[in-house]
């Protein structure tokens, strides 16, 4: 069994429960609610101004903290997966930790723009996937 392999049959669950999100100030979260055709897909982020504005990874998802150059263009993701609401469960993505600012989403790996989202700093900004 190969170590990725091993990792996900330990932790399956993993990113589907609640996320802790550490905001205030200038820095926000976005939450988007998905279709649920789109679950295990990944997702990806980058600031319409340039700034960098993931500002740390907590492991939620596939999310990595892109925050400096690594004299490539990286985006940071996370993966679209099943959360329980008070309903049942609900297909979304979380970004926990973002710089206040104007973003675009992007399936993984690719650049066509799917949608713009602006993100308020001290706040949780829910949307519905446009893409």
């Amino acid at each position: 069994m190969s170590t990725a392999t091993q990792a996900e049959a330990e932790n399956r669950y993993a990113g589907q429960g609640a996320v802790l999100l550490d905001i205030g100030g200038d820095v926000g979260a976005l939450v988007v609610t998905m279709p649920e055709h789109l679950l295990g897909t990944e997702i990806e982020i980058e600031p319409v101004d340039g700034h960098h504005g993931h500002e740390h990874s907590h492991g939620h998802g596939h999310d990595h903290d892109h925050g400096h150059d690594h004299g490539g263009h990286h985006r940071a993701h996370v993966a679209v997966v099943s959360r329980p609401v008070l309903t049942g469960s609900v297909a979304s993505l979380v970004f926990p930790e973002l710089r206040e600012g104007r973003y675009r989403l992007f399936a993984k790996g690719e650049h066509e723009v799917r949608m713009e989202v602006e993100v308020v700093g001290a706040q949780v900004t829910t949307t519905a996937w446009a893409g």
